[in-house]
């Protein structure tokens, strides 16, 4: 069928179909809806903390990864009160493998907000979340649906991908976002409006996934034109992705006896506030002998000896290269200022993102740690 035809064919169904997509994706998810620590059973009321620290942890990062790590912060503080009240240094050793570390910072901040001047209650308006630290408007559109059954439709990336197919999009992402928002807006229910998001989140996950959707099984088959034109998926339309040039840098791993070597890296900017070892700058186009020279001074420390190989990890925005070099300090050396020691038995607890961990284990001969 062609890209007309099938346009054709939808505008002459709209009238009859338009308003049974939110009743059959309804009748779909009571069926099929997953089963996940952070949502509410059938017939239950959704937590509003839940909804928050599930959709702060999901962005950016699959559910198989963030799964492990809301037990963990539930179990730890199963409330934002509980949240508010502890120390941003737990939290963010807490959240240390999950990535995106500036939401563990924000995520501490909105609980100390929500904490200190709401008494412990989130709003229940969009307008209201939004002014909170780290929730933007998916965010707030999420927890406004899905805790407090507002009518509105959040869009992440299945939902955009549902989206996309059911109305053939031909706009290339970021651009198509608000046509795509309002697309998605005409399948809301009347009322369980946290249901139809969760509903399209589902869709997405299980059936209009990104390479050979099942779409024999998809609700919403006989209305979705990408599934007529046999086009599923080219949706949706991106641009060609950028990749960031690479940067390169050095790592000092210093070591005594059972102690290493770290500082914290600065609240502000890239990893925020993380563990690391001492290191460069991470630049574009660096030389091995100008990130020799940024290495730390100790009093009566061995030779550097250069690890073989390099350490490599890739940002969001730029893929980094690390050279990394060893070396021991004697008994009772005191760490230079701004840095510290800390028993290599206890790094699994200190809140090192995962290129630091890859860093270490290679520097130490260690077994590479499963979040990295």
């Amino acid at each position: 069928m062609s890209s007309t035809t099938a346009r054709k064919k939808e505008r002459s169904t709209t009238s009859t179909t338009s308003s049974a997509r939110p009743t059959l994706l309804l009748a779909w998810y009571d069926r099929h809806r997953r089963r996940l620590p952070w949502r509410a059973a059938p017939g239950e009321a959704s937590d509003p903390y839940r909804v928050w620290l599930s959709e702060i942890m999901l962005q950016q990062t699959t559910v198989k990864a963030v799964g492990p790590y809301f037990e963990k912060f539930v179990a730890r503080w199963p409330d934002v009160r509980a949240l508010g009240n502890a120390s941003q240094d737990d939290v963010l050793r807490m959240w240390a493998g999950l990535g995106y570390y500036s939401r563990a910072r924000n995520l501490y901040a909105c609980a100390v907000a929500v904490t200190r001047e709401r008494g412990g209650v989130f709003p229940d308006t969009e307008e209201g979340l939004r002014a909170l630290p780290g929730i933007g408007p998916y965010t707030a559109a999420a927890i406004a649906a899905i805790a407090f059954d507002r009518h509105t439709m959040p869009v992440d990336g299945n939902i955009e991908r549902v989206v996309s197919r059911l109305f053939a999009v031909e706009e290339e992402l970021p651009q198509a976002k608000p046509l795509i928002q309002q697309l998605a807006a005409t399948l809301l229910a009347n009322s369980r409006a946290g249901d139809s998001a969760q509903a399209l989140m589902d869709l997405g996950a299980s059936i209009c996934t990104p390479k050979k959707p099942a779409c024999s099984l998809c609700p919403l088959n006989e209305d979705c034109i990408a599934r007529a034109q046999g086009t599923q998926e080219t949706f949706p339309r991106k641009a060609p992705k950028k990749s960031g040039t690479l940067r390169r840098g050095a790592a000092f791993v210093v070591t005594r006896g059972g102690e290493l070597l770290v500082r914290s890296r600065p609240e502000k900017g890239l990893l925020g506030g993380m563990t690391e070892v001492p290191g460069s700058d991470w630049l574009a186009g660096q030389d091995d002998a100008t990130a020799k020279q940024q290495a730390p001074e100790l009093k009566g420390l061995s030779r550097w000896q250069r690890k073989v190989g390099v350490v490599t990890h890739v940002f969001t925005h730029f893929p980094l290269e690390l050279v990394v070099y060893t070396a021991k300090a004697e008994a009772r050396t005191r760490a230079p200022e701004g840095m510290r020691w800390v028993p290599t038995a206890t790094l699994a607890g200190e809140a090192l993102p995962n290129v630091m961990r890859k860093v270490i284990a290679h520097a130490l001969d260690l077994p590479p740690s499963r979040s990295s």
